[in-house]
Order: structure tokens, then C-alpha cells, then sequence
């Protein structure tokens, strides 16, 4: 059985790699406004809205957004970040 993939694949990638041009961190904020800036549809705003506030490497925002991924269980859905 192949798993579905959403026309929204690969977006959160998307906005990883562009939140980290010439940047080594980002904090919650920006994340949100990227996410709200780019019109993502409300599931994939609902992953963002879950990020803790704070301030975050790429690693940890990654490991962030993947562990709000999978406890949805959309992984396969949306793709996982790195």
C-alpha cells in the first residue's frame, strides 16, 4: 500500500531552508509569520502554532516540527524536515 502524499508536501522543507539563509537560529515568531506569509493550509499551521516559544537552531526546530509531525501521524503526508 502506498502512502498518500499531500499536494502540501515538502512545504515545511520549504520553509526551513528559507528561514535559515544566513541565519543560525530563528525563533518561534518567525516561524509563524513565514508559515502565515506563505499561506499555509491549517494543518500545516497547526504544526507551526505548536512550537514552544523560544529560539531555535535548525537541528532543534527540525527535531521540533517532526515530533508535532508524527504525534499527528502525518509524516507520510507532509514529509519530515531536516
Amino acid at each position: 500500500m502506498e502512502a498518500f502524499q499531500s499536494e502540501d508536501f515538502g512545504e515545511l522543507q520549504k520553509l526551513v531552508d528559507s528561514l535559515f539563509i544566513g541565519r543560525k537560529t530563528v525563533d518561534r515568531l518567525n516561524v509563524v509569520v513565514q508559515a502565515e506569509t506563505l499561506d499555509f493550509p491549517s494543518d500545516l499551521l497547526e504544526i507551526v502554532n505548536l512550537l514552544p516559544p523560544g529560539a531555535y537552531s535548525r537541528p532543534r526546530l527540525c527535531d521540533q516540527i517532526n515530533s508535532a509531525l508524527a504525534a499527528h501521524g502525518w509524516g507520510g503526508l507532509y514529509g519530515t524536515v531536516e
